[in-house]
């Protein structure tokens, strides 16, 4: 069964939405994830620490992780610095 939504792995990166981990204080280097991108598509690509472990036997009700999926953390500051790049609805 075909999902309703697919990745599309041939789009490429169009913009980073907010700022760097490093101009954040959230990263020593600028070798360091986390990072947000749009891609060109649309979509967004979320870079951060893979959490999955941690969390895969705490998640909500009605919340799943599939096989080909991960649960990834990124700073707070991170999100709120992106959200003048981001859209309304």
């Amino acid at each position: 069964m075909k999902r309703p939504w697919e990745a599309d792995h041939s789009a490429g990166f169009k913009r980073r939405l907010g700022k760097t981990a490093a101009e954040l204080g959230d990263s020593r280097t600028t070798q360091d994830c986390p990072e947000l991108w749009e891609l060109d598509n649309g979509d967004v690509a979320v870079i951060g620490r893979d959490a999955i472990d941690a969390y895969a036997d705490r998640l909500p009700p009605g919340v799943r992780v599939g096989v080909d999926e991960r649960l990834v953390i990124i700073p707070g500051n991170m999100l709120v610095a992106a959200k003048p790049d981001i859209a309304d609805a």
